[in-house]
């Protein structure tokens, strides 16, 4: 695991490292994701923090209580579901380019 690792650059890595977690934090603030269900009757989005920053509930649901709330829950969890692949995304990209810790 640690073969190919020069351990006299650690302070180093760990100063990128720390730079790179700084840069996705800043990137998580500005990315956006929209999840939908039912069609669009239903569409929540939210930042890259999980945060949700925007609901539309189409009119037709209004009256059927039991439908905007499945269909609310579906978009959510897909919303909650993107963000979550894409910080995994993220911080497997950021440890591929400090020398390979994720092997």
């Amino acid at each position: 695991m640690f073969e190919n690792m020069d351990f006299s650059k650690m302070g180093e890595m760990l100063e990128m490292a720390q730079k790179q977690a700084k840069k996705m934090e800043v990137d998580a603030n500005n990315k956006e994701f929209t999840a939908k269900s039912g069609g669009g009757l239903v569409k929540v989005s939210l930042n890259g923090h999980g945060e949700v920053i925007d609901l539309n509930i189409d009119d037709s649901l209004l009256e059927d209580k039991e439908s905007l709330q499945i269909l609310l829950m579906s978009a959510i969890n897909d919303g909650y579901k993107m963000v979550e692949d894409d910080k995994k995304f993220a911080a497997s990209q950021m440890l591929s380019g400090m020398g390979g810790f994720n092997k």
